[in-house]
């Protein structure tokens, strides 16, 4: 540890659960931060203050001037630009603390990626918005046995535990499968930015702990910022009757592509059926005569009222203005091709 290094964590190593030892744990972790949105980009600042040497920043999705109520690190420069959350994260990082390295990547995480963006961090903070990807994470944390914090708020509720395989419950234990029918989401029951804040600090907290070689709080907590109340219960051991613990089976790693799916809380749908790589330049200079178009390095950005199609390298789009399945893919086909 460098003496700038000693100074920037002073206050954080004069912490007995941190120590100068466990600050050196933190600035040779590598963390994997799945999701930039509320929570997430809560995650990704504060570990950064906090010295973890090394991040990725996974997102699929773009900054929104609907996002800066509850998203801590964009403002509305990043809006007006059209980034990509991982890509405004990254810089905010690199102005909060340029010692440390963090990588952005602009992608959706599915079951033929999740190696590749995973493999190689000692932790996986929870950021995502939607079951599938949850589940796959579990999915993939359990068969490698990764540490991952799960976290999710909505309206003024939140929930967090943290998954040690092995050690502790996974979320299939827990919850064997997603819960059926529709669920609230941040654009039907809204959500304050105090209840996003309060699960990604927990979040935050017990990854600093478990990098720093501590045990985790084997505890489910909720809370509700609204009412006041906050609740903790024991967090059980693995169970032998879990689908993932107990039997290892990982019916969410198996699959190649995701299919469309739509957004949580977007009035959006996501087009990501097969992996497609698209010059967007040249699909700009097609698109312009039917409508209003932006484009930068990382997406394009077509308008064609009541619809935004937002289109990355990848060949993945995002058609706002829907939730039809239906709808979206023949948007899709009519301006980037079948």
């Amino acid at each position: 540890m460098t003496p700038p290094s000693s100074e920037r964590y002073s206050r954080q190593i004069l912490f007995g659960g941190i120590g100068e030892a466990g600050q050196q744990r933190l600035l040779d972790a590598r963390v994997a931060v799945l999701g930039c949105g509320a929570l997430g980009s809560f995650q990704a600042g504060a570990l950064a203050r906090a010295g973890v040497g090394y991040l990725r920043i996974i997102d699929r999705d773009y900054v929104e001037l609907s996002n800066l109520q509850r998203q801590w690190l964009f403002d509305q420069c990043d809006v007006e630009q059209g980034l990509p959350k991982s890509v405004a994260a990254a810089r905010k990082i690199a102005a909060i603390n340029s010692g440390i390295q963090v990588d952005s990547v602009v992608a959706d995480v599915t079951a033929s990626n999740v190696d590749e963006l995973l493999a190689d961090v000692d932790l996986i903070l929870d950021g995502a918005d939607n079951f599938e990807t949850r589940y796959l994470i579990n999915d993939y944390a359990v068969d490698r046995g990764q540490p991952w914090i799960y976290g999710a708020a909505v309206a003024s509720y939140g929930i967090t535990m943290s998954i040690v395989p092995g050690q502790t419950a996974c979320l299939r234990c827990i919850y064997p499968d997603p819960p059926p029918g529709a669920q609230p989401t941040c654009e039907t029951a809204g959500v304050l930015g105090s209840i996003t804040a309060l699960i990604a600090s927990l979040q935050v907290s017990e990854a600093i702990k478990i990098l720093c070689g501590g045990e985790p709080s084997r505890k489910i907590t909720t809370a509700d910022v609204w009412s006041g109340e906050i609740r903790q219960v024991a967090q059980p051991g693995p169970n032998e009757d879990c689908p993932a613990c107990g039997r290892r089976e990982f019916p969410y790693l198996t699959g190649k592509q995701r299919a469309p799916v739509s957004l949580c809380g977007r009035n959006a749908v996501q087009i990501h059926e097969r992996a497609r790589p698209l010059d967007l330049q040249d699909l700009a200079a097609r698109l312009m005569p039917l409508g209003a178009v932006r484009a930068n390095e990382f997406a394009l950005r077509f308008e064609i009222p009541p619809y935004l199609l937002t289109v990355f390298p990848d060949g993945r789009a995002i058609i706002k203005g829907t939730t039809d399945v239906g709808v979206a893919r023949s948007l899709y086909a009519r301006y980037i091709g079948a």
